[in-house]
């Protein structure tokens, strides 16, 4: 069939784009400008639009069956106006344009961030508290915003169904996003501690599949959370050092010692233009919560894959990609001894 992707030149628009291409679709691939790694195949036609051009979107859309709307900002920031556009009124704009172009179904790939993570009991599934206070991050806020936005073009006629991928990482990744960014640096051996703490991580594949299972299978107006295993960071980086005969990270930093740092830490990154050190992203790693992806197995199909995998694979991508310099993979084993069992 025909459908089409919003966000299509982004990390996980990449791969569903690919995955689409393998199940035989005919893709209308959107993204603001058509990137130099975007997929040159008889299937797929690049198309240049804004997701707030109503009209643009219309004409997009023109013929298509399923529309995935990935479109996102990601930030840790506390306050931020243009992700907060970019998440709420454009999951409202592009489901508007969808529905008026009389498009059949509509995924909307929202986040693990819609719900709150934090004050919950420690597990996470489709019935937990969603990210409502305000004192949470724009990101956080956001999502769950952009969500009930869709919700109101469900009530006028969308069928439309919402999926919530936890942290995603894994290949192919032309950008590189934040997990994958500091693997990379891991496997280079240029990472001689981190921090402690677990958080639930899904390969960008499995990401991609479960968005396709979700549009053949899923429940109008449901939820469903897209999960993968829980991965202790440090170890992780462990591995991929290992697996490229590098220099390991030698221990952990407990969290409760960075807690003390980041009132002085956060400022001094937010001037150099960086979100990487603030409360956000310590809270994620303090929480650790367990997530429930049941829902998504029973009702979809969903089946992720071992973490394991995915980072041999991820490694084995960025040595192929060039963007790993002389660093590469010896052996998948290495991953055997360091990971430890998954929790959940």
């Amino acid at each position: 069939m025909k459908v089409a992707v919003t966000g299509a030149a982004g990390f996980v628009g990449t791969n569903l784009v690919n995955q689409l291409v393998a199940d035989g679709h005919d893709v209308v691939a959107i993204d603001r400008v058509s990137p130099a790694h975007g997929l040159d195949h008889p299937q797929v036609t690049w198309t240049a639009a804004d997701i707030f051009d109503h009209d643009a979107l219309v004409a997009a859309f023109d013929g298509v069956d399923t529309v995935y709307h990935l479109v996102a900002m990601i930030t840790l920031k506390q306050q931020n106006e243009l992700a907060w556009r970019v998440n709420t009124q454009g999951v409202a704009s592009t489901a508007r344009a969808a529905l008026a172009a009389g498009v059949r179904r509509f995924v909307h790939c929202s986040s693990i961030h819609s719900f709150d993570q934090y004050t919950d009991n420690g597990i996470v599934d489709e019935n937990s508290a969603r990210s409502e206070n305000p004192a949470l991050p724009v990101y956080d806020r956001s999502k769950w915003a952009g969500e009930q936005e869709l919700r109101k073009v469900i009530a006028d006629g969308l069928d439309a169904v919402i999926c919530n991928p936890t942290g995603v990482y894994g290949p192919v990744d032309h950008g590189l996003s934040r997990i994958n960014g500091m693997l990379r640096d891991a496997a280079q051996g240029r990472v001689p501690l981190f921090v402690e703490g677990n958080f639930d991580l899904v390969d960008v594949r499995d990401v991609a599949k479960g968005l396709t299972l979700a549009a053949a299978h899923g429940a109008t107006g449901e939820n469903y959370l897209l999960g993968g295993e829980q991965v202790c960071l440090f170890e992780a980086m462990r591995a991929v050092a290992e697996l490229c005969g590098r220099f390991r990270p030698l221990f952990a930093v407990p969290l409760r010692l960075l807690n003390m740092v980041v009132p002085i830490a956060e400022p001094i990154s937010q001037l150099f233009g960086s979100d990487l050190v603030s409360r956000a992203s310590i809270a994620a790693l303090v929480a650790q919560p367990v997530v429930d992806i049941s829902k998504a197995r029973t009702q979809l199909g969903y089946e992720p894959r071992p973490s394991a995998d995915t980072l041999a694979d991820l490694v084995s991508f960025l040595c192929d990609s060039k963007q790993m310099g002389s660093a590469r993979p010896r052996s998948g084993r290495a991953f055997e001894s360091v990971l430890p069992t998954p929790v959940g």
